[in-house]
C-alpha cells in the first residue's frame, strides 16, 4: 500500500470529565499515538475529543472538526474506541453515515467495540455497502429531516470556523 490511512481518533465523554480534562484529552492522545505510531497502514492525523453532555453531533465541536476535516481530505478514516463515541442514536449515526459515505471523499470508519464493531477499511463483510443501504433507507424515510440536519451541520461548521475554533 502506497498511501496510509490518514486516521482521526474521535472520544465523546461525558461532562463529568470536565475537571480532569487536560487529563483526559492526554490519555487519549497517547492512546491513539501509541496505536497508530507503528502501523504501515495508518498515521495518525488528530485526535479530537469532545467533553460535553451534548448528544447532537451540531453541537459537539470536536466531532464537528472530524467532519470538517474528513470532507477536506485531511483526514480518511475516523477511529473510536466504540460506535457510541460517533452518535447518540440511531437517527444520528444514520445521518452522520449517510453524509460521510456520501461527502465525495472516501472516508473509513473503526470502532473497537467488542461485538459488531466496525471495520470499513478492512470491509470483511462489505461493512461499507451495509452502512451505506442502511443509512440511505433510514434517511429515505424523511428525507426533509435529514436536510435540516445536514444544514445544520454545515451552519455550526461555519459557526465554529467564524468563531476561530479552527482546530483544536
Amino acid at each position: 500500500m502506497n498511501q496510509k490511512y490518514k486516521v482521526a481518533g474521535y472520544v465523546k465523554l461525558a461532562k463529568l470529565w470536565e475537571r480532569s480534562a487536560e487529563k483526559a484529552i492526554a490519555y487519549h492522545r497517547a492512546y491513539y499515538k501509541e496505536k497508530y505510531e507503528d502501523s504501515d497502514r495508518f498515521v495518525l492525523f488528530d485526535v479530537y475529543v469532545d467533553i460535553t453532555g451534548q448528544k447532537e453531533i451540531s453541537r459537539r465541536p470536536a466531532m464537528l472538526r472530524v467532519i470538517r476535516d474528513c470532507m477536506r481530505g485531511d483526514a480518511n478514516c475516523i477511529a473510536a474506541q466504540t460506535k457510541g463515541y460517533l452518535a447518540a442514536n440511531t437517527k444520528e449515526f444514520c445521518y452522520l453515515i449517510k453524509l460521510l459515505f456520501d461527502c465525495g471523499q472516501h472516508i473509513d470508519i473503526v470502532t473497537e467495540d467488542d461485538v459488531y464493531h466496525i471495520d470499513t477499511v478492512n470491509d470483511a463483510d462489505q461493512q461499507r455497502a451495509a452502512l451505506h443501504k442502511m443509512a440511505d433507507d433510514y434517511t429515505s424515510l424523511n428525507p426533509d429531516d435529514y436536510s435540516e440536519w445536514k444544514h445544520k451541520i454545515f451552519r455550526s461548521i461555519e459557526r465554529m470556523v467564524a468563531d476561530g475554533n479552527k482546530g483544536e
